[in-house]
């Protein structure tokens, strides 16, 4: 019996020890894989922090030890050694078309006439000829006081025969801001500054008083609340109009830090919201500026709008009525190229199923890239012959893949992030407006992101809408091509002359009209 009882004590204890062990092996797994995507987080932020900003990897650039496989080219004539190309070097200087039109300041330099002497036979030496060398000289902005003089005239006759004498006086255009001594040109020179070059008003203030003009970035901060409040409102709201007109529309939001009256930040976080029109219609870029991400703010704002609307996968834009979502493959390759990042320096890149998908977005986007030129109903068309058997392979892909994966690691996520969108990938194929990513709305927020760099909030929600409306209408200006400063400064000389009696009444003065002074145009096309 004893030995019965010492086999059962015996049984019992190996059973604890093998549950023991069971529950230690289950918590090593669950360790590891926290240790795991620890490690992935850290290589990420590493790579994003140190590294290039582009979700594109190059190809001959993944592997060093498969070189010579990678850049063979077979078809490539053999060097022959005999042959000898030249080729001329550009020519450097001020023969640019954008100098053609500068004043020429021009400078001599001579020998006083008393010296013209050779120096070897002692005879009047004569111009042979001259050498030019050209440079680009910089004035800084001036300043200067405009005065406003306007007549008031009467009539001596009435004066001395009437009992009522008429007096006459001259017209004056209204001015930016009444009382106030900043004009068209000063606004749109700080809005220009601040908005487009991202320089902070403390700066501009500083800037200022190296020339020996005072002026306080309190002041430079009411005058563009005020402007804006008075004159570029209703022409936001003229191209909001415009752009609920069009049938594709591009979105994105960044968030904002926005303080309370008392100075303190706020309890949400404020957003930045990004509307764009699609590379076929009217060229505009809207901001609103909104104290949460809800999307009941996209609802109101696309109010009226019909068509295709394509952002990320943010679900708040499932909100919007009457629309179709369009998703973006871009962001559904960031995750494959997030997942290369983080591999380990040995690893063979070439092997990897994140290497085996980023093939696929590949050859996606090198077809769309010979359909820029076609027309819509083309690029639709041959989109559902060429692009469609790829997603379709993709996808195969995918669901192929999908049970092999670990869920929670980085290609996991991109996997999953990719089935749970693709309805939205799919709905591309329906329109010829449609692109392949949403990578327009997010260079056309970038401007903003760069400006909350440097100036790192906004001091009141007055000046979160004010600065929503100058991007817009600043953001605008560059898709058509016009200067920003110059076309701030237009706005604020007609619009303040303006009778805002009917919604055409700012037609004149939108972005695309032919009515603009040629000051307001670009000389030639820059890049955003």
């Amino acid at each position: 019996m004893k030995n019965i009882t010492e086999v059962k004590e015996l049984q019992l204890n190996n059973d604890d020890l093998k549950n023991e062990n069971a529950k230690l092996q289950h918590e090593l797994e669950i360790a590891n894989a926290k240790i795991k995507w620890y490690e992935e987080q850290f290589k990420l932020n590493s790579a994003k922090k140190y590294g290039k900003s582009s979700d594109s990897f190059d190809e001959e650039q993944i592997s060093f030890f498969n070189e010579a496989e990678i850049t063979q080219r077979p078809e490539k004539e053999e060097l022959v050694l005999e042959k000898i190309t030249y080729e001329r070097s550009k020519k450097r200087g001020t023969n640019k078309p954008s100098f053609e039109d500068l004043p020429i300041e021009r400078i001599e330099y001579q020998i006083p006439e008393e010296e013209q002497v050779c120096g070897e036979c002692n005879s009047k030496i004569h111009e042979m000829s001259v050498e030019i060398r050209k440079e680009l000289k910089v004035i800084p902005a001036q300043v200067c006081i405009v005065e406003h003089v306007r007549k008031v005239y009467s009539c001596r006759q009435c004066e001395k025969t009437a009992d009522k004498t008429p007096i006459i006086t001259a017209p004056m255009p209204a001015p930016v801001i009444s009382g106030s001594f900043a004009s068209p040109s000063l606004i749109a020179y700080l809005m220009y500054q601040k908005y487009f070059a991202a320089l902070p008003l403390d700066r501009q203030e500083k800037i200022f008083r190296d020339f020996g003009i005072e002026i306080s970035k309190q002041n430079m901060s009411n005058w563009i609340i005020k402007a804006s409040e008075l004159w570029l409102e209703s022409l936001f709201e003229r191209l909001r109009k415009e752009l609920l007109k069009e049938t594709f529309i591009q979105a994105d939001e960044s968030p904002l830090r926005v303080l309370t009256k008392d100075g303190k930040p706020t309890d949400s976080k404020s957003y930045m919201w990004l509307y764009k029109s699609g590379n076929f219609g009217r060229k505009i870029s809207l901001y609103e500026y909104q104290p949460s991400r809800s999307g009941k703010h996209a609802r109101k704002f696309l109010e009226g709008f019909h068509g295709f609307l394509q952002s990320d996968d943010y679900a708040g834009y499932n909100s919007v009525e009457d629309i179709t979502r369009v998703g973006c493959l871009a962001h559904a390759r960031r995750y494959y190229t997030d997942a290369l990042k983080i591999l380990p320096k040995e690893a063979e890149i070439e092997s990897t199923n994140a290497h085996k998908a980023l093939k696929y977005f590949r050859q996606m986007f090198h077809l769309e890239s010979k359909w820029k030129d076609l027309s819509l109903d083309e690029r639709q068309k041959i989109r559902n012959i060429e692009l469609k058997p790829v997603l379709e392979a993709y996808l195969s892909w995918l669901q192929e893949v999908q049970p092999k994966i670990v869920k929670k690691s980085k290609l996991g996520q991109a996997i999953n992030y990719s089935l749970s969108n693709w309805e939205l990938f799919n709905n591309i194929l329906k329109d010829g407006q449609c692109e392949l990513s949403n990578n327009g709305a997010e260079r056309a927020i970038k401007p903003f992101v760069i400006g909350r760099k440097n100036y790192l909030f906004c001091k009141s929600p007055h000046g979160a809408k004010a600065s929503a409306m100058i991007y817009s209408i600043v953001e605008t200006a560059k898709m058509n091509n016009l200067n920003p400063f110059y076309y701030l400064k237009y706005l604020f000389e007609q619009i303040p002359n303006t009778k805002l009696t009917a919604p055409e009444a700012l037609d004149h003065l939108l972005p695309w009209s032919e009515t603009l002074p040629e000051e307001c145009r670009r000389l030639f096309n820059t890049k955003k």
